[in-house]
């Protein structure tokens, strides 16, 4: 199967493209950030990446911890050129990021699934998908405006609008809560649309072809039990 959801990225010197100046409209590529397959899927433009960002809840970051790779699911927020994680205090990457100098190196992905590509042949089958990578160091972050814009950010990654329309931590929850930041620099997306790939002679086979589409469906909102009467549902969220 031809299944490749997330940029690959290069090893060793042999494929490692040489880096080129970024533009302001897009990120340059690098030896990390090129794929060794499929490279006319790669996207290197502001646009693309940020709109595919800005789509997603969760993202998953990597790190390395006691020697061994780590990749925990978590939510995200992102402000111009810069990408922000929160935890809590005790958590181990973002206590990492804070203790280590200079910073904490990470790998931050993020993957959109849009349809299901199934060809004749086993060997064809793929995912219509859109993807994002992202290499840098993480950083604590320590002041305390720049905390707050970044914890607003990651309230309205899940509901645009929603830290407006909600009380803003307290004292006490800003002491328990950590942020790290990551800058958008050595960065790339990959996207995969279209139908199957089928070879010339494979096409008469008697079997089903075609993409399966796939996207995320919001069902009613469910009011809390103890919501008092008379509040409506916010238009933010009737817009989902």
């Amino acid at each position: 199967m031809s299944v490749t959801p997330a940029p690959e990225t290069t090893t060793g010197t042999s494929t490692t493209a040489a880096p080129t100046e970024a533009s302001a409209a897009g990120y340059a590529p690098t030896g990390r950030t090129v794929p060794s397959r499929y490279r006319d899927r790669a996207h290197y433009d502001h646009e693309t990446v940020h709109s595919i960002l800005d789509a997603a809840y969760l993202c998953h970051l990597g790190f390395i911890r006691d020697g061994a790779p780590v990749v925990l699911p978590t939510l995200f927020g992102r402000v111009g050129q810069t990408l922000y994680v929160h935890g809590s205090t005790g958590s181990r990457p973002l206590l990492a990021a804070g203790k280590a100098d200079p910073g904490l190196p990470v790998c931050l992905t993020v993957t959109h699934l849009d349809g299901l590509v199934l060809a004749r042949s086993a060997f064809h089958h793929s995912l219509n998908y859109r993807s994002v990578v992202v290499h840098g160091t993480a950083y604590e972050v320590t002041d305390p405006q720049e905390r707050r814009i970044a914890l607003d950010a990651l309230v309205d990654q899940v509901v645009p609008g929603r830290s407006a329309d909600s009380r803003p931590p307290n004292a006490k929850e800003l002491a328990a809560t950590a942020v790290i930041r990551l800058d958008l620099d050595e960065v790339s997306a990959k996207v995969r649309t279209g139908g199957p790939g089928d070879d010339p002679e494979d096409v008469a086979l008697p079997y089903w072809t075609g993409v399966v589409p796939v996207a995320p469906a919001y069902g009613t909102p469910v009011p809390a039990a103890d919501l008092a009467p008379g509040i409506p549902v916010p238009d933010y969220i009737t817009a989902l």
